[in-house]
């Protein structure tokens, strides 16, 4: 399993960092957690198109974790080459009425060629090509899901965005890759974490690696020191489990 970070920022505009999103690369698909702005051209940036992606697991519905994926579906119709493989998209509590709604503002999203698979996780586990994927409830909107993908041996959690959170931890549980929102270094904003929440999380989980993601601009300025397991996403940064 490998992990490309095609953004680690929020809905803040940033030459840096775009917003949070990834590119997990398995042996049979390629799947996408989160779909923010600039998500389509940060894919063709790093060498793939839509046409390359299987899977789509949405944390939440705010607009930096799903502004691209109307986009994503224009492409597959409008596209250089028009999508004709399947696409399996997965996410918390309301997956279809958003999908539907979406489609009422922009009806060129209905697929043409392709048969599109809509799910809302409700507890039991995904499983799809060469992966098992659970979710769990989190600490930020009502449908938000942290996700746990397992394939080729090796596991990645992907926290979204989450105050702190015993689900996650459980999630978590001895992962090889914690991904996780820790939007302040130590300032603490109600729905995400910051360093000292984090760590309560990850006494829990003990997790091989944490990735420290969806970073406000206020990291920039940080003169801290991270010691292992914590890593500080930039985008572009790739993760070979």
């Amino acid at each position: 399993m490998k992990i490309k970070v095609l953004g680690s920022g929020t809905a803040i505009p940033s030459l840096k960092r775009v917003s949070s999103a990834y590119l997990v690369i398995t042996e049979k698909c390629n799947i996408l957690v989160d779909i923010g702005p600039s998500v389509v051209r940060r894919l063709l940036e790093f060498g793939y198109s839509v046409d390359d992606i299987d899977v789509i697991f949405i944390t939440h519905f705010h607009v930096d974790h799903t502004a691209d994926l109307s986009t994503f579906f224009f492409a597959c119709n409008y596209g250089e080459v028009m999508r004709t493989k399947p696409l399996f998209i997965a996410a918390g509590h309301g997956m279809l009425r958003f999908y539907k709604n979406l489609s009422k503002v922009y009806p060129w999203i209905l697929p043409k060629l392709y048969e599109l698979k809509l799910y809302s996780f409700q507890g039991e586990a995904v499983e799809i090509f060469d992966i098992k994927a659970r979710a769990a409830r989190v600490n930020h909107n009502k449908e938000s899901v942290g996700i746990r993908i397992d394939s080729d041996g090796k596991s990645a959690v992907f926290s979204g965005d989450t105050d702190y959170s015993v689900n996650l931890a459980k999630l978590a549980q001895g992962t090889d890759i914690l991904v996780v929102d820790c939007a302040f270094p130590e300032k603490k904003v109600k729905g995400h974490l910051n360093l000292n929440t984090l760590e309560r999380i990850v006494k829990k989980a003990v997790p091989k690696k944490v990735l420290l993601s969806h970073l406000y601009p206020e990291w920039e300025d940080y003169r801290g020191v991270l010691h292992a397991p914590y890593l500080m996403a930039e985008d572009g940064m790739e993760i070979l489990l």
